[in-house]
């Protein structure tokens, strides 16, 4: 059954948080993954406090009642003691606020005039301290879309929560390394009119984040929470999206599941869930509230003035849809294999090693190797048989069977791949043609490219064949 949201009354908001680059937010820890074997350990219990109402987060409470140890780990080369919350946080990340500070401007945001640090509770054992640190950047801004403008109505700076590695009945195991890294949280309004339309938003909102240098890239790096709500219903937080392409499906069981409710006459109460594989959600804690916010008071607010926002104003980039259109336009090829170049960091270098030679090789090169061999491709590699190529050795057919090999760890054997010369070319498809007289073009094309595959270019083979067989 087709549901007409509208009458529903549905309302949608999303909640996107991207990781920065560079130093951590209260520190200057790297903010990275780290492979290292940890060799700091602590345990601890965390108690909830009251915030700036006087009153104890709902959620807070929740977690707090399950009363469990919390055990973190790192390695001393990665974490300091800003992250065990031993020692007081340093000074707000500059380098942050300026990346935050571009998002805002490439959604049309009003920045603020002082950076104020809040602190939030949160005591499922994610923060050491019992709290995450968040600061308001700018506010309402707005993205275009393909149903109207879509209003932007926070964005905020914040800290990265520890990863989690192991849970039991009494106990959580967190790993430190990813503690503190830098957020930028964008929350939409409720302007958001269909699950589709919700998908749209994230992949509209993800490629401005993208487009600014400073962003992370790759998987984990960015994620969506979505708050929908339905008449009767009440609001409902969901977290832990795998992809863009769940959001629909996610947001449309959840709908489902709330209309159930009412009919059954069930009381709904606000509540944050969990995205589950099979699209489906699962209670995690009530839905937190304006409760849990109290002043951080180890931290300077920053001031932003009007000087650095315009400087800032000069230093923004294109959004990765021109860019897009613009690589697509420049070298005649579709806006999907544009994609795939943008922001490639080993096209931007291949492109200036071989500068001056032919562009186009670089691009098949790595728009045509399969993904499952470029995979285990390094750019070295590619260099490597580019060159080959481009010092004449082997044909332009012969780079995708050198790529191959290559990713199988074969060892190769130049030789076997040595391009033929022009003369000797032409002297075999004579040959051909004489002994096999009266094919087609395409025959005496299929005959010689057979016998030398991987050593001719087919577009010269073409050429001669044509020539000779007039």
């Amino acid at each position: 059954m087709e549901i007409n949201y509208q009458e529903l009354g549905f309302r949608c908001g999303l909640e996107v948080h991207q990781q920065l680059h560079g130093k951590k937010l209260f520190c200057s820890c790297p903010t990275l993954n780290s492979d290292k074997n940890p060799d700091v350990h602590v345990e601890r219990k965390l108690r909830a406090v009251a915030g700036e109402t006087g009153d104890v987060d709902i959620a807070a409470e929740f977690e707090m009642s399950k009363d469990r140890k919390f055990i973190y780990e790192s390695s001393y080369e990665d974490t300091c003691l800003v992250e065990y919350d031993e020692e007081p946080p340093h000074e707000l990340n500059k380098q942050a606020i300026g990346t935050a500070i571009k998002v805002a401007l490439l959604i049309n945001a009003e920045i603020v005039d002082e950076i104020q640090i809040m602190r939030k509770t949160v005591v499922d054992g994610s923060n050491v301290s019992g709290f995450q640190r968040t600061a308001l950047v700018a506010m309402n801004g707005f993205v275009e879309t393909s149903m109207g403008k879509v209003s932007i109505q926070t964005i905020c700076l914040e800290e990265e929560a520890a990863q989690k590695i192991e849970e039991g009945n009494d106990f959580v195991r967190y790993k430190l390394d990813r503690l503190g890294i830098p957020l930028i949280e964008l929350a939409t309004s409720a302007d958001i009119k269909s699950p589709e339309h919700a998908k749209e938003v994230a992949g509209q909102i993800g490629m401005i984040l993208r487009s600014v240098e400073g962003v992370k890239r790759g998987l984990g790096t960015i994620r969506q929470d979505v708050n929908i709500s339905v008449n009767e219903g009440t609001r409902t937080e969901i977290k832990g999206f795998q992809d863009l392409k769940s959001i629909p499906k996610v947001i449309e069981y959840e709908v489902k599941r709330q209309l159930e409710a009412i009919k059954q006459g069930k009381q709904l109460k606000k509540e944050v869930r969990k995205a589950e594989p099979d699209f489906t959600t699962s209670f995690l804690r009530p839905l937190p509230g304006a409760a849990r916010l109290y002043p951080e008071t180890d931290v300077l607010p920053v001031r932003i003035g009007t000087a650095h926002i315009e400087e800032l104003r000069k230093e923004l980039p294109k959004l990765l849809t021109e860019k897009i259109d613009e690589c697509a336009k420049k070298y005649n090829i579709t806006k999907e294999i544009a994609k795939d170049l943008v922001g490639n960091g080993d096209f931007e270098y291949l492109k200036q090693k071989f500068r001056n030679k032919d562009v186009w090789v670089i691009i098949r090169a790595l728009t045509n190797t399969p993904k499952e061999i470029r995979q285990k491709l390094g750019i070295e590699d590619f260099e490597e048989v580019l060159d080959y190529y481009y010092d004449g050795k082997i044909a332009k057919e012969a780079i995708m069977d050198l790529l191959e090999k290559k990713s199988l760890g074969e060892k190769i054997k130049i030789s076997d791949f040595e391009a033929v010369s022009e003369e000797q070319l032409e002297k075999e498809i004579k040959k051909i043609i004489n002994e096999k007289p009266g094919l087609n073009a395409s025959a005496y094309m299929g005959l010689v490219m057979a016998k030398y595959r991987g050593k001719v270019d087919g577009k010269k083979v073409m050429e001669l064949v044509g020539r000779l067989i007039k």
